[in-house]
């Protein structure tokens, strides 16, 4: 089975304080709401404390078009891609004309030639190398990279694959948009880049690293309005539905249990929860559904509180953590996030020697 031999995380410039955010926010919307004080509370009970943004907080107070803002988010993206492939490369020792694909995620922005290529031109990549750019997936999009990853891998057994997710959401932030749906989304929202290298099993890791054993795909029908962008004139805004929570407790557990029973497991065999963690409604929800206690959501809500939710890199994060500081040899773990669509993708891990 396909290995995930290493994950590198590569933050945004800009380190703020969830009190900093709250101030300017308070600013921008205050006279526009009645109840400011009480919709401002999200940010004191959201459970995030620190996240990092592209641009400045007073870049943030000022009006940008789409054109301007996309252009931003093509230049930190490059600038973010190349250095969490660069680091990635050079902890594994593995040159980048090793690297036999390339799935490259993100859907906070949009770029043609692909972020791929313009990063994969200045790090001097094989030009054989097959692409796989992944847009609108929102933040399933690190659990699915990795699962079409680990399908490339076996069918080509020898192959190293680069699976690079990196989204820019501060750059949507909408001065003009005075939904509550906005307004949560500029309490949770960030930045953030993380890159995995992933063999397949021809390639054997030196330490201790997971297997990907199978994945599991799911779209829920007639969906589309629970979570995604409105793409309008002023640029992208956020479709973030106030249900998510509710339709994580109902939802997640018969698919999550499909899964289980598919690979003849029991939840009480997922060691490891390597959850996204959406929010702290959502990160309840997982444990409301499927009986977990905080302790099994403590990495995704360690990684929720100093990031917050940076869409698809941020399962990504929370994998880095467990497979670092965690995980032992003969443990298991579930990874998966959801997103747009509504759906949902996971995949099951193992450490050591494989279980029978």
């Amino acid at each position: 089975m396909p290995y995930i031999q290493h994950v590198t995380t590569q933050n945004a410039p800009y380190s703020v304080s969830q009190e900093e955010t709250e101030v300017v926010v308070r600013e921008l919307f205050g006279h526009h709401f009645s109840d400011i004080d009480r919709l401002l509370k999200i940010f004191k009970n959201g459970q995030i404390e620190n996240r990092y943004f592209a641009a400045p907080m007073d870049w943030f107070q000022s009006e940008h078009g789409l054109a301007e803002k996309n252009n931003l988010y093509i230049k930190e993206s490059v600038r973010m891609g190349v250095q969490a492939v660069k680091q990635c490369l050079k902890e594994t020792e593995t040159s980048a004309e090793e690297i036999d694909a390339f799935f490259m995620v993100s859907s906070s922005g949009m770029a043609t030639p692909t972020l791929d290529v313009r990063i994969m031109n200045e790090l001097h990549f094989s030009t054989h190398v097959k692409r796989m750019p992944l847009w609108g997936l929102g933040c399933a999009g690190g659990a699915s990279s990795l699962s079409r990853a680990y399908e490339f891998l076996l069918a080509y057994p020898h192959a190293k694959v680069l699976v690079l997710c990196i989204e820019l959401c501060s750059l949507t932030f909408q001065r003009g948009d005075i939904s509550k749906s906005n307004l949560i989304g500029t309490s949770l929202f960030a930045d953030g880049c993380a890159c995995v290298l992933m063999t397949g099993e021809e390639v054997k890791p030196e330490n201790n690293r997971p297997r990907v054993i199978d994945c599991h795909s799911t779209l829920m029908p007639h969906s589309e309005e629970v979570m995604g962008w409105d793409v309008l004139d002023e640029g992208l805004h956020v479709i973030f539905s106030r249900d998510i929570p509710s339709i994580i407790e109902s939802w997640l557990k018969p698919n999550v249990e499909e899964f289980l029973a598919k690979l003849q497991r029991q939840p009480s065999d997922i060691d490891h929860f390597v959850a996204h963690p959406g929010g702290r409604k959502v990160l309840q929800a997982y444990e409301k559904s499927l009986g977990f206690s905080e302790d099994k959501t403590r990495p995704a809500r360690d990684v929720l509180k100093s990031h917050g939710n940076m869409s698809s890199p941020t399962v990504l994060y929370v994998l880095k953590d467990i497979i670092e500081h965690e995980a032992s040899s003969g443990e298991q773990g579930l990874v998966t996030a959801l997103g747009p669509g509504f759906s949902s993708e996971m995949l099951w891990l193992e450490w050591g020697a494989e279980k029978s």
